[in-house]
């Protein structure tokens, strides 16, 4: 996501105001998928911690980027995507510019991935299982999960 967007998320939180934006791709998958709406707050003074979901702005690519803390070094942050292979690397504080406070999907919030489960989340992220783990259970409860819906 580009400058103009990075420009417009610091303006409103700035502001001390939620931004919500759509979602592009897939390295979150599969707790913020592409075209999920999140929403991001300012960090009022605070510091993210492990297994918060955040906005940054890469330190190598300068665009926006929303990953999990899964580690932390001094007033560094070690940021990777829940499907991502490799870690975005460690991140300056002042690169973090929110924590995702909500993630909608089809207009139905999605509470998985943000609660007190998000500190587990970030160690089996950090360490690659999260994929491992999550796939297999997925297949077994989704033909439940879409029966229990209609």
């Amino acid at each position: 996501m580009g400058p103009a967007l990075i420009d417009l998320l610091r303006a409103v939180l700035d502001k001390e105001a939620l931004f919500r934006f759509r979602a592009k791709g897939f390295s979150m998958v599969p707790f913020i998928k592409d075209d999920d709406v999140v929403t991001v707050s300012p960090l009022w003074g605070g510091s993210p911690g492990v297994g918060d979901v955040v906005a940054f702005v890469s330190p190598y690519s300068e665009r926006l980027v929303v990953h999990r803390v899964v580690g932390k070094k001094g007033d560094h942050y070690l940021i990777k995507g829940d499907s991502a292979r490799e870690p975005d690397g460690l991140v300056p504080r002042i690169n973090i510019l929110g924590r995702v406070r909500a993630v909608e999907r089809n207009g139905k919030e999605i509470l998985l991935g943000l609660g007190p489960e998000r500190v587990l989340i970030a160690r089996l992220t950090r360490n690659g299982l999260i994929l491992n783990l999550l796939l297999p259970i997925w297949r077994l409860i989704r033909p439940i999960a879409r029966r229990w819906a209609t």
